[in-house]
C-alpha cells in the first residue's frame, strides 16, 4: 500500500480554512486500499488528541495546546510562537514517523506553513517524492515578508519539490518565480456543488433575522481579516440605504469591524452570525439576495464557487485566482460572463453593483447566474477534483 505524509499547520476538528476542507474532501475519495494518509499537524486544543483518525487520514498532533482553544488565543503566547516551531518539530516529527511506516511520498499544503518542514524533509530523504501544493490566500509579497526567517529553507519548499500543484494561475505563476521548474498542474479547490445546489427553507433564515422577503440581503462568507474586505462591504451600505449585510464567520477583525458599522450608522443592518456550520451555509446563502467578498487578495475562494452552486449572483473583485472564474461581461467581453466584477478599496463600485443587479431586467441576471451555476457543476465538484488529483498528481509521484 501507498502511504502519503501530509504538512498541514491545522486541521479538523478545529481552525478549519480552505486547505483543511480540500485535503479532506479529496482523501475522503481516495479508496484506503490505494493509498493511506498521515499528517503532522499542530495541536493547539489539549481536548484533542495527540493522535486521531479522520477519515482517510491519520493525524499525528504535536505542539503546545491549551484547553478550549479560542481564536485569539492563537495570538498570544504561546500558541502564537508554535506556528515557528512547527518549521522545524515537523520536520523531526516526520522523520521518525517515516522510520515506522516508510512513506511512499510527502505532501506540504502551502509552502508558508508546511514548506519548510517538507523541504528539510526532503534535503534528509531526497529519495522520498515531494508535492508542493500552493493554496496561499495572502498576497505573495506578504508570505515572503513573513517567511524571511526561514529563507534557506522556504526558498527549498519550491525548488526541491518533484511536482507543484497550484489552485489558480495566479499561484502558478508565484510557483515558477520562486525558481520551481518541474511539472506543475493547475488543480482547483472545489465545492459539493449539489450540496449547495439544493433547494434550502430561505423564508425560516430570513424570518429568524426578522428580515422581510421583500428586502435585499448581502452576504459574505469568510475569515473576519483585511485581506477579505469586509470594511468595503459595510462601507458600501452607507450608499444602499435599505440594504442588509450577513457576515458569516469569525476571525481577529471581527471587534474592528461591529465598531465601523456603528460609526457609519449602519449597525443595525449588519447582522455578524459567526461561524456558520456546513450543514446550515446553503440555507443562509439561498435566503440572501446577492454574494458579495471583494477581497483584496485570493489564492482561489471556495466561498465564491459556493455562492455560484447555490445560485446567487456574485459582487467580487479578479484578485489572485478570482480571476480563474468571475468573469464580468464589460471587463472579459470574450468570456461568458459569470459576475460582476469591481476594483479593490472600492466602496462606491460595489454600490452600484447592488444596484445594477436589483434593478436590471431579471431575465438578465438569471442568465448570468445560470453560466455561474454551470461553471461550478462542470469545472469545480469535489469528485471532479478528486479524480484529477488522483490521476493527474498521485499517480505520477
Amino acid at each position: 500500500m501507498k502511504k502519503i505524509l501530509i504538512f498541514s499547520l491545522a486541521y479538523y476538528p478545529k481552525f478549519i480554512g480552505g486547505d483543511s476542507v480540500a485535503i479532506k474532501e479529496i482523501t475522503d475519495r481516495v479508496d484506503p486500499k490505494d493509498i493511506e494518509f498521515h499528517m503532522v499537524t499542530l495541536r493547539f486544543d489539549s481536548a484533542l488528541p495527540k493522535v486521531e483518525r479522520i477519515g482517510n487520514v491519520l493525524v499525528h498532533r504535536i505542539g503546545w495546546a491549551r484547553p478550549n482553544t479560542t481564536s485569539s488565543d492563537l495570538k498570544k503566547f504561546p500558541l502564537h510562537y508554535t506556528k515557528a516551531w512547527f518549521q522545524f518539530a515537523a520536520a523531526l516529527k516526520a522523520l521518525s514517523l517515516h522510520r515506522t511506516h516508510r512513506y511512499s511520498a510527502i505532501w506540504a499544503m502551502m509552502a508558508h506553513s508546511a514548506g519548510v518542514p517538507a523541504a528539510l524533509f526532503k534535503l534528509l530523504r531526497p529519495e522520498v517524492p515531494y508535492l508542493l501544493t500552493l493554496q496561499e490566500g495572502d498576497p505573495p509579497e506578504h508570505v515572503e515578508r513573513v517567511m524571511k526567517p526561514f529563507w534557506f529553507f522556504f526558498s527549498r519548499a519550491f525548488t526541491k519539490a518533484d511536482r507543484v500543484q497550484v489552485i489558480s494561475n495566479f499561484l502558478g505563476a508565484w510557483a515558477r518565480r520562486r525558481g520551481f521548474t518541474g511539472p506543475l498542474e493547475v488543480i482547483p479547490n472545489g465545492v459539493n456543488a449539489a450540496y449547495f445546489a439544493k433547494a434550502q427553507d430561505r423564508f425560516a433564515v430570513r424570518k429568524a433575522l426578522d428580515i422581510r422577503e421583500d428586502e435585499t440581503i448581502l452576504v459574505t462568507a469568510s475569515r473576519l481579516v483585511h485581506k477579505n474586505a469586509i470594511d468595503d462591504c459595510i462601507r458600501a451600505l452607507t450608499k444602499l440605504p435599505t440594504v442588509h449585510l450577513l457576515v458569516l464567520g469569525i476571525g481577529p477583525d471581527e471587534v474592528k469591524l461591529k465598531d465601523l458599522a456603528e460609526s457609519l450608522g449602519v449597525g443595525k443592518r449588519v447582522r455578524f452570525v459567526g461561524q456558520i456550520g456546513h450543514d446550515k451555509l446553503p440555507a443562509y446563502l439561498q435566503a440572501s439576495t446577492i454574494f458579495i467578498r471583494p477581497s483584496r487578495s485570493e489564492g482561489f475562494g471556495n466561498s465564491f464557487i459556493e455562492a455560484f452552486a447555490a445560485g446567487l449572483p456574485v459582487i467580487a473583485t479578479q484578485e489572485g485566482g478570482i480571476a480563474d472564474f468571475l468573469f464580468d461581461e464589460r471587463r472579459n467581453p470574450e468570456k461568458t460572463p459569470t459576475g460582476w466584477a469591481v476594483d479593490k478599496d472600492a466602496p462606491d463600485q460595489i454600490a452600484r453593483a447592488v444596484e445594477e443587479i436589483t434593478l436590471r431586467n431579471p431575465e438578465e441576471v438569471r442568465a448570468i447566474v445560470e453560466n455561474a451555476r454551470r461553471l461550478a457543476f462542470e469545472k469545480y465538484d469535489w469528485d471532479i477534483i478528486a479524480r484529477d488529483m488522483k490521476e493527474k498528481i498521485f499517480a505520477k509521484l
